[in-house]
């Protein structure tokens, strides 16, 4: 394969979950744009028909299919979906993620520790088994996992947020190695402050970003489109011989 094309997901079925906005949306629009049919995926059907729909003005080529992946009948329903209509599945990103309680790690309530358990543990867990599977029967592809830098030093009031994202930075390495075998890579994103609505509590509140920034040697929070990037790298035959990796996008934050 020449370097021209090292990108080239022509041919490819993409799914990106929490693709309605922030980085989801920004991957999606980039995978489109290198040739991936893309499944715009969360959990209100008209905000992902309005991506999709963008995309397909674009020139791209992109559907939407809802799905909470809080709710394990909605991942089942959603791969169903995809095997019966494409017979495959080539890229899965998960992107959705939530985050409902910021505040002292001490006080946080039950409803918000299984909320975020259920969502950014079993939602990932489970739609990359699904993925997994599918992408077997096809000879492999690649699955990319949104964790965070705060998987790593966990984020000041997020604890149990922090706490799911180290889970999910574990869980591609298990993923990597069990299906490697099948031709299956299993990658992490490590986005650091990103200006998003998901983000807003943090990047446009003026004393936590005070707090921050001394951190970031870029000293500015990121914009989503940064994030595509490096998807787009594990999504492509550029990363052919790369998996179980976390990659950090995060203006240097984790070194700082």
């Amino acid at each position: 394969m020449s370097n021209a094309n090292l990108f080239d997901l022509s041919g490819k079925v993409a799914l990106v979950t929490g693709a309605s906005r922030g980085i989801g949306e920004s991957v999606a629009t980039t995978l489109a744009a290198y040739g991936a049919h893309v499944i715009v995926s969360s959990r209100k059907q008209d905000a992902c028909e309005t991506v999709a729909s963008k995309i397909r003005e674009a020139g791209g080529s992109a559907e939407a299919m809802a799905c909470h992946i809080g709710e394990m009948a909605q991942i089942e329903a959603v791969f169903a979906a995809i095997e019966q209509k494409h017979g495959r599945l080539d890229v899965l990103v998960n992107n959705a993620a939530t985050n409902p309680y910021f505040g002292p790690i001490v006080d946080t309530d039950l409803s918000s520790f299984q909320k975020t358990l259920d969502v950014n543990i079993r939602g990932y867990f489970y739609s990359s088994a699904h993925g997994a599977k599918l992408m077997a029967k096809n000879g492999g592809g690649s699955i990319v996992n949104v964790a965070s830098v705060n998987g790593v030093i966990p984020g000041d009031m997020q604890g149990i947020y922090s706490i799911t994202k180290a889970a999910v930075i574990s869980m591609t390495q298990a993923f990597a190695k069990e299906c490697a075998k099948s031709g299956v890579r299993v990658n992490a994103l490590l986005p650091g402050a990103t200006d998003t609505k998901f983000a807003a509590a943090l990047v446009q509140n003026q004393e936590v970003l005070n707090r921050l920034m001394p951190h970031v040697p870029m000293r500015r929070v990121a914009h989503p489109d940064e994030m595509a990037g490096a998807v787009l790298y594990l999504a492509s035959n550029a990363s052919s011989y790369t998996t179980g990796t976390a990659i950090n996008v995060d203006g240097g934050y984790l070194i700082g």
